[in-house]
């Protein structure tokens, strides 16, 4: 369904029972990202919250995508599935073979339906621009600060708006934006986003570069501008197919070059103009649970600000999972599994992103598998599939089990794996913002083939061992002969997974490998075909947090030891058994050669949850809910959020 806009939208959540009004005061800088921090890891994402006493003359509204409910009243849904099988249907209608006049005439009521979500720029001005303001300032919103870190106060929920100077083509696309002063903040596109590639073509020209960004409108619109669609598609189709209505837009005011939704709440005109100095920008508590490093972007010079009248200023924060943004993750997940399938790899049956991976570091793939080496062809074809280029573990699994069963899914994975020939790594295109690869952008990646093997892919010098008889003792046991290890997770053993999870206090260079290459000679570990070895601040036995710590520092193809043996517990045989181990502890230079700064964990500070625990009776939310930052004072590194090797 298509909201009329925003107020539309609160409407609908607060009928539903999804959403809390908090009419006490919070403070929009840290406060705000605190409570909304508690709500967003209550079971099922809590609920949407309005803060309607901010100190500035608009209310905010946060955690809206929050769950699957809300994430599917946005879409419009019942499930999030739903669109994914309207897209597959349309894309099969497309492809059929049209034999006759008819089956051609049955084609244009589809047709009509792909002209009638396009995007309609209408005359005069929109809803949007109700009120101008006679000298912008953004330091008039409630724009929030979420970390105690951060660089100062960000705008986490933009629509940014761009054109290509050369061919006129739209790009809708979502920076988060710092804001340095009441005309100027910072314009956070990486150098693989398309508005960079527009900014890029802009110097080339030597003209100043037109922006526009909106904030709120129907709530499909910040979805679409998350959305990894192929360049020069336009987001606002895929919003309009989304509404089941086209969207309308209007010239900006300022930069009328440059269009936006007539309803959207504000919009902020200006420009990015390619001889000003890069601005340094940063640091920000990011979507990996860590904070992203300063660095240099682009400065965006605020020439107007409009709104409607009773406008709300949406806001989101990310942090260490799960947070709202999972939910935005996850409609991505469901809704563009057809057009993979469809366009590029027509083996895929579905796909899985685990909140602990955090989007691009962990995607779980099931295939119908027909022939040896497919699952390497899957491999290949994903990595250089859009933004899936940022993948850095990929496990893949067939039709013999459901990929959401996570302990089905293990089972079989690892009966299918052999540790020495079923990992594959490869380098190449990381997202920015992990911090775990040596060259910013450009790291390791790794496919687990959990696939069942045809006779062509199997070894034959190879044991699969069971797991040993003293396993139950593997705790104990390691703890005692190695003190450097601070905790074992071997509860996966008891489940027929043959994987550890082990913390550790590293204190030499080599020290992993030189550790795993002894564990593996333990006979508790017989039969043990993987082991993740994580900081020693960090719980192993808390399965999420210790998959989130792992996935985020590792660079497969760098922290990878495999351990190959004849094996010592079957003596008459000549086979080789193998284990492969993962370093997901922090990187120094000191221990690893590593010369990038190590970001800290985003918690929030003492103060703040001191002042939004003494205000929660306030609030109208109900039951006290802690703060989520407790769990994980211990893992820092130190006081502060950036680490310096």
């Amino acid at each position: 369904m298509a909201y009329k806009n925003q107020q539309h939208f609160i409407e609908a959540l607060e009928k539903a029972g999804e959403l809390i009004r908090i009419k006490a005061y919070v403070d929009p800088k840290l406060e705000m990202a605190e409570i909304t921090d508690r709500m967003s890891k209550e079971p099922g994402g809590g609920k949407a919250l309005l803060f309607e006493n901010t100190g500035y003359d608009f209310p905010v509204l946060m955690n809206a995508y929050g769950s699957e409910k809300r994430m599917c009243m946005a879409l419009g849904v019942d499930h999030l599935d739903d669109t994914a099988k309207e897209i597959e249907y349309l894309f099969k209608s497309l492809a059929a073979p049209k034999e006759s006049i008819i089956d051609k005439l049955k084609m244009l009521p589809k047709l009509s339906r792909f002209a009638s979500w396009m995007p309609k720029v209408k005359k005069g001005r929109g809803e949007c621009q109700e009120v101008i303001m006679t000298e912008p300032d953004i330091t008039k919103l409630p724009v929030i600060t979420c970390w105690p870190k951060d660089g100062g106060p960000f705008v986490t929920l933009p629509i940014i708006h761009t054109k290509d100077p050369n061919t006129g083509s739209r790009n809708v696309g979502m920076y988060r934006m710092q804001v340095f002063g009441p005309t100027s903040t910072g314009m956070h596109w990486h150098k693989h986003k398309v508005s960079a590639k527009h900014f890029s073509e802009y110097k080339k020209l030597n003209k100043r570069m037109p922006v526009a960004v909106a904030l709120g409108g129907d709530p499909v619109y910040a979805y679409s501008a998350t959305a990894p669609l192929p360049e020069n598609v336009d987001e606002y189709m895929l919003a309009g197919f989304l509404r089941k209505k086209k969207v309308e837009l209007v010239k900006c005011i300022s930069q009328p070059d440059v269009e936006v939704p007539a309803d959207a709440d504000f919009i902020i005109e200006g420009y990015v103009d390619p001889n000003d100095e890069m601005i340094w920008e940063g640091p920000f508590g990011d979507h990996t649970g860590y904070y992203s490093l300063p660095d240099w972007y682009p400065r965006f010079h605020i020439t107007a600000i409009t709104h409607k009248k009773d406008p709300v200023y949406p806001a989101t924060i990310v942090g260490i999972p799960p947070q709202e943004d999972a939910w935005l993750g996850k409609a991505t997940e469901r809704i563009f599994l057809a057009p993979i399938k469809m366009t590029m790899v027509p083996e895929i049956i579905d796909m899985d992103m685990p909140v602990e991976g955090v989007f691009h570091n962990l995607v779980i793939t099931k295939i119908k598998k027909d022939y040896a080496g497919q699952g390497q062809k899957v491999m290949n074809a994903m990595w250089g599939a859009g933004q899936m280029m940022f993948n850095k573990i990929l496990v893949l699994a067939d039709q013999g089990v459901k990929i959401q069963d996570y302990e089905d899914l293990a089972k079989y994975v690892f009966k299918n794996l052999n540790p020495a020939t079923d990992i594959y790594f490869s380098t190449g295109p990381m997202d920015v913002l992990d911090h775990s690869c040596s060259k910013l952008g450009f790291g390791g990646k790794m496919c687990i083939d959990g696939t069942f093997k045809f006779d062509e892919e199997r070894d034959d010098n190879h044991e699969s061992l069971g797991l040993s008889p003293e396993s139950g003792t593997v705790n104990s046991g390691l703890k005692n002969k190695f003190p450097e290890i601070a905790g074992v997770n071997s509860s996966l053993l008891k489940k027929e997974i043959p994987c550890l999870i082990i913390s550790v206090k590293k204190n030499r260079r080599g020290h992993i490998k030189e550790l795993h290459e002894q564990v593996c000679l333990a006979k508790e570990t017989a039969g043990v075909k993987m082991i993740l070895y994580v900081e020693h601040t960090v719980d192993a036995n808390d399965l999420p947090t210790a998959l989130w710590r792992f996935c985020n520092n590792l660079d497969p193809k760098r922290d990878h030891i495999i351990y190959r043996s004849t094996s010592n517990f079957k003596p008459q045989t000549s086979n080789h058994w193998s284990c492969m181990g993962f370093d997901g502890t922090r990187k120094t230079k000191e221990f690893d050669d590593f010369h990038r700064d190590w970001p800290n964990i985003i918690v929030a500070d003492d103060k703040t949850i001191k002042a939004v625990d003494n205000k929660w009776s306030e609030l109208g939310i109900g039951e006290f809910i802690p703060s989520p930052s407790l769990k994980f004072r211990g893992q820092l590194y130190g006081e502060e959020a950036v680490v310096q090797n």
